[in-house]
């Protein structure tokens, strides 16, 4: 029986980093969740398509190549903003929801990470992780990468934007952000990337000794 890892968390709260360094150690296969609205979104602006008729984005998040993912190309700001406006149509919504339930079934295992895998897309995995940080840490992280890359960044508005989304993510009506009541918490505000990893590693192994 497949082993199912979900992780949730606001942006920039370290899911990402931890969720593929997770995978790599167990020999699972990963999704980024949040890649599939992108490229759905992509999909919509490369062809030219609104960005408000659910019908025509439904067709396109059915469409999605979970094995075709470029996470360069799809962490573009335009595509993520497009994928915003998508994220909150319902259908689009159950149409990826189903998609990421089927790459969770993958053996031997799979992690997934998201704002709704533990509570709506895998409600049943073994494992739920929730990871987060205050928005002012999760802000900084973001600027301070935009600066490693060599672009140009304004704290301020990476700031807002941050609160902005933990909002629109929290407060929409289908599958909001929240922790599972089952989910184990870890808040990476002043924990490195190496604690957090092995926190994780303990809550799994214990899990998997369980299976």
């Amino acid at each position: 029986m497949t082993f199912i890892i979900a992780i949730d968390g606001p942006a920039a709260a370290g899911k990402g980093t931890l969720s593929r360094q997770i995978a790599e150690l167990y020999g699972f296969h990963h999704l980024d969740t949040g890649l599939t609205y992108r490229a759905t979104a992509k999909a919509l602006l490369d062809a030219g398509l609104a960005l408000n008729d659910e019908a025509v984005a439904e067709r396109m998040a059915r469409e999605v190549d979970l094995g075709g993912l470029d996470r360069d190309v799809l962490s573009r700001h335009e595509v993520g903003e497009a994928a915003s406006k998508i994220a909150v149509m319902t259908p689009v919504r159950r149409a990826l929801v189903q998609a990421q339930r089927d790459f969770s079934r993958r053996e031997p295992g799979t992690v997934l990470d998201g704002r709704d895998i533990g509570t709506v897309v895998c409600p049943d995995a073994p494992v739920k992780l929730y990871v987060t940080a205050s928005p002012e840490v999760r802000a900084r992280r973001r600027h301070d990468e935009i600066l490693a890359k060599g672009g140009s960044a304004d704290f301020e508005a990476i700031f807002e934007d941050v609160k902005r989304r933990d909002e629109r993510d929290m407060g929409r009506a289908d599958s909001p952000l929240k922790p599972a009541d089952d989910a184990h918490l870890l808040d990476t505000s002043e924990m490195s990337i190496e604690a957090a990893f092995q926190a994780a590693r303990d809550i799994i192994d214990t899990a998997l000794t369980r299976k």
